[in-house]
């Protein structure tokens, strides 16, 4: 059944793109990249790679709208064990990561209108490895709170697709309105700052400089994360042809123009080392000129916010291993569908529990950062699945085709190397962990695979 609509379609897009992000990145990236124009350089470069990604996808999710998204493109495009790999990573580690680190994030908003729940509960001194100082974990409400928004919101996804639509669309409105009115309110009633802007340009331009900018364009594809999350939900969009196109292409340009936006409020209210040094540069900038009290209404809007992102991640990331699982290469309670709700219940469970271990743990965050290496590896070569099924499916229906095709791909691609070989060499022990992890589905695709050949009917 075909129940999100273009609206919908579109909400999920700007949804899980405008999250926690936009209010923990700006700071992180004036402080790598040491001018406003690098920081600049940055989202607009990010904004642009995101578009054209969205631009490849567009044409992949008109041609193939099936539930799973790049699992269908990887699986057609390239073969079944690159769609594997790439649903093996999502499912166990991407997407229920990403969920968590994003219900966390939720926590730590809220502990800011109630302190309670940063309280710790208690602290386990776990001993580490040749090291003499052990790993205090420290256990606080905040776990627990991140279990119970995961929890809520697979529900809300478990009763229905169309409703965790409409709560998308609502939460959506919401906090891009409250980000909008932040920006508003910093150009309109703040007072003029002589160090704005400044320093405009970095004090010598070198090599260091660009590295300074990938590190900051790292950050940035971080915060615009989520536009390929509307391909996975693909055979569950109205007018697929018409409606994906719309809402990937024209929710990336929107998710960009706010983007750059927040940071000319940030960078026009406060000096650039105080938006460096900032641990929440959306209170500080209201504080500046509406006062502490302001503040809790932005962390309020940092709350809905992290809460529409988490819907929309949850809402489209089922979606993965339960095609896996109808292929029959995934667990097999991961494709059970409910018989009354007709939403993918087992694989909204499984993705909801393995995100709450997570949150519980507190190790989500470290696999978070995996995530970003692994999943930009996908995407590169997602896109290169459709130059091929170009030319070894010419009769597929296309009723939309990238534009700027073959360049704008192309440099995609090349972008998502870029960034990928830059994070190796960057962070070399995590990303080896990370590719480690998806080569151990290999392991599991074998069985898997051996299994249905020898029972084709399952």
């Amino acid at each position: 059944m075909r129940a999100l609509g273009p609206w919908a379609a579109g909400a999920i897009v700007v949804g899980t793109m405008v999250g926690t992000g936009i209010f923990l990145k700006p700071s992180e990236m004036a402080a790598v990249g040491g001018s406003v124009s690098v920081v600049y350089a940055a989202w607009i470069a990010g904004g642009i790679l995101s578009l054209f990604g969205a631009l490849s996808f567009a044409e992949l999710g008109a041609a193939l709208p099936k539930a799973g998204g790049q699992y269908a493109y990887l699986r057609q495009g390239l073969g079944p064990v690159y769609g594997f790999l790439f649903g093996w990573m999502h499912s166990t580690v991407g997407e229920s990561s990403s969920a968590a680190s994003i219900a966390a994030g939720l926590a730590r908003f809220t502990s800011f209108l109630i302190p309670a729940v940063a309280a710790p509960i208690f602290t386990w001194k776990i001993a580490v490895p040749f090291s003499q100082t052990p790993y205090n974990f420290v256990f606080t409400w905040a776990q627990p709170f991140a279990v119970c928004a995961l929890a809520l919101f697979t529900f809300i996804n478990y009763l229905g697709v169309k409703l965790g639509g409409r709560v998308q669309v609502a939460l959506t409105f919401i906090k891009v309105t409250a980000v909008l009115a932040i920006v508003a309110a910093g150009f309109a009633f703040s007072h003029a700052n002589p160090a704005r802007f400044h320093p405009w340009w970095p004090a010598q331009t070198s090599s260091s400089t660009f590295l300074a900018f990938l590190t900051a364009l790292a950050a940035a594809l971080w915060a615009y994360d989520g536009w390929e999350d509307l391909n996975r939900v693909g055979s569950e969009i109205a007018d697929p042809q018409r409606n994906i196109p719309r809402a990937l292409i024209g929710g990336t340009l929107l998710v960009m123009g706010i983007y750059v936006l927040f940071n000319a409020a940030c960078f026009y209210v406060l000096p650039f080392s105080a938006v460096a040094s900032s641990s929440h540069v959306a209170s500080d900038v209201v504080v500046s000129f509406a006062g502490s009290g302001a503040a809790k209404w932005i962390t309020l809007a940092m709350v809905v916010s992290a809460l529409g992102t988490l819907n929309s991640s949850l809402l489209s990331g089922a979606r993965v291993p339960y095609a896996m699982a109808r292929d029959g290469l995934f667990f097999r309670v991961t494709g059970v569908v409910h018989p009354r709700f007709r939403t993918p219940s087992g694989a909204l469970v499984f993705q909801g529990v393995l995100a709450s271990l997570m949150a519980l743990t507190g190790t989500f965050e470290e696999l978070t950062s995996l995530f970003v290496f692994a999943a930009w590896i996908f995407y590169a070569l997602s896109v290169v699945a459709m130059f091929r099924l170009r030319r070894i499916a010419a009769e597929l229906p296309r009723p939309y085709k990238t534009w700027g095709y073959p360049v704008v791909p192309a440099l995609f691609v090349a972008g998502a190397l870029a960034l990928t070989v830059n994070i190796l060499i960057e962070r070399p022990i995590r990303s080896s962990i990370g590719l480690a992890l998806i080569l151990s589905g290999l392991f599991f695709y074998r069985a898997w695979a051996n299994s249905t050949a020898a029972n084709p009917s399952q």
